[in-house]
């Protein structure tokens, strides 16, 4: 069995989820993971807000622009009156219950109670429809089976043994659908796994039952091999490696959440990224299956602050550079990048929080300089140390940007530079032209 993930784009408008319904209907068992309709859950944060500062009246309004948008959107999804009131039903319901955390205290509790609707709101439509289209479908609810842990991790023994139930509850199904994102907590508390999380839940299901592929469909063809929002030219990667996969994730391709891949990678299942709006397109497939000798892509993290801390008394002293990573553990910020030398250490943040208590402990120990506004350029691919002429490959293609920090040997499938972020669409377009040139 397979599992599909659509994100929010995918089910955005009401002709959209119709081509998703056509195209899960193929006759093929599987388990299809939603996403919110396209804006959704951004309109729910910004109901939560008003209800934060107590202005009831303002959540009421966009509360009921909600509503209208959907109830619109009803009356071009469905054919028949039957299945037209029982949507508009289902919704009433739900609206109501929004506008019901007008009379008690809103807290971050009642702000993810209020956040799991978009889901809940998208798999009932596309549920609904797909039976007023004769399909053996069953809606499975996330909130019984997706579960975290008391280190907010998920739980997966919780999530394999429950889904189990459900799907084995609902035997003879053609297609089940779920909800993306939406989780209850270690306390049974509904939470979520964060923002991009549909993709974790799809990977999460997967590694439960062991499916064949895991598959998540977006509105682009597949992981390019640089942004194409910066760069001419650019190109479907085929085929990554997990690792290749994570890497690129992290460091800007945002096609993929990052710690999507992990499950999967770990239970051995393939993650092919495809795209909605193109189904026969081959698009990317991620797989613990390494292509040798290769670079495959390039990405960009924007928004980075590198911190410079120089000190002579750093000369042979052991213990100093565990000061400086318990200063930033302590104010719980991680570091992209990190280079040493005998008198300093460089290193690069994208949280700047608490950048200012950073610094002051810094200076204890020695003298610190910041660079903000700089841009992380990743270069990702088959980069081990005999692969003889990468890294150099790399480097030739940034000589004449200017490089702040380079950052290689960490992994075998990244090499980093750390460049001026107006420098960053002239480092992608240099890197694209000698790494991918024909």
């Amino acid at each position: 069995m397979k599992v599909l993930k659509f994100g929010g784009t995918s089910v955005g408008t009401p002709q959209r989820m119709k081509d998703v319904a056509k195209l899960i209907n193929d006759g093929e068992k599987k388990i299809v993971v939603l996403s919110a309709m396209s804006g959704t859950t951004n309109t729910l944060v910004e109901i939560s807000d008003y209800f934060y500062k107590k202005n009831v009246d303002g959540a009421n309004e966009i509360i009921n622009q909600l509503a209208n948008k959907y109830r619109k959107h009803v009356e071009e999804l469905y054919a028949t009156d039957e299945f037209k009131t029982l949507t508009k039903d289902f919704l009433r319901e739900k609206f109501e219950y929004l506008h019901a955390f007008s009379k008690d205290m809103f807290t971050l509790y009642e702000e993810r109670m209020v956040l799991a609707q978009g889901e809940i709101l998208s798999t009932n439509m596309v549920t609904n429809y797909l039976k007023e289209q004769g399909v053996n479908v069953v809606l499975l609810d996330a909130l019984e089976f997706m579960r975290t842990d008391k280190n907010s991790e998920p739980d997966p023994v919780y999530i394999r043994k429950h889904l189990k139930e459900q799907i084995e509850a609902n035997p003879n199904a053609d297609i089940y659908i779920t909800q993306g994102f939406i989780c209850r907590n270690a306390y049974g508390e509904i939470d979520n796994l964060q923002r991009g999380g549909s993709d974790y839940t799809a990977s999460l299901i997967g590694a439960a039952i062991l499916a064949d592929e895991i598959q998540i469909w977006t509105d682009i063809d597949g992981m390019h091999n640089n942004d194409p929002r910066f760069v001419d030219h650019t190109e479907p990667v085929r085929q990554l490696h997990f690792e290749e996969a994570a890497e690129l994730a992290y460091f800007g391709a945002k096609i993929l959440h990052p710690t999507c891949v992990q499950p999967a990678k770990y239970a051995g299942i393939p993650v092919r990224l495809k795209n909605t709006m193109d189904p026969q397109a081959p698009g990317t497939t991620i797989s613990n299956e390494t292509e040798h000798g290769k670079i495959k892509a390039v990405a960009a993290k924007d928004n980075i602050t590198a911190i410079k801390i120089k000190s002579s008394r750093m000369l042979l002293a052991h213990g100093f550079l565990r000061k400086v990573f318990e200063i930033f553990e302590q104010y719980q910020t991680s570091i992209d990048m990190i280079s040493t030398s005998e008198v300093g250490v460089s290193m690069s943040i994208d949280n700047t929080k608490h950048l200012n208590d950073i610094l002051n402990e810094l200076k204890k120990y020695g003298t610190v300089t910041v660079d903000n506004d700089m841009c992380i350029i990743c270069v990702v691919g088959d980069l081990t140390w005999d692969n003889v002429g990468f890294e150099t490959l790399a480097t030739e293609a940034m000589k004449n940007i200017p490089v702040r920090m380079i950052s290689y040997g960490g992994s075998n499938y990244n090499i980093s530079f750390l460049v001026k972020g107006e420098d960053k669409t002239r480092a992608l377009q240099a890197l694209t032209d000698t790494l991918f040139k024909k």
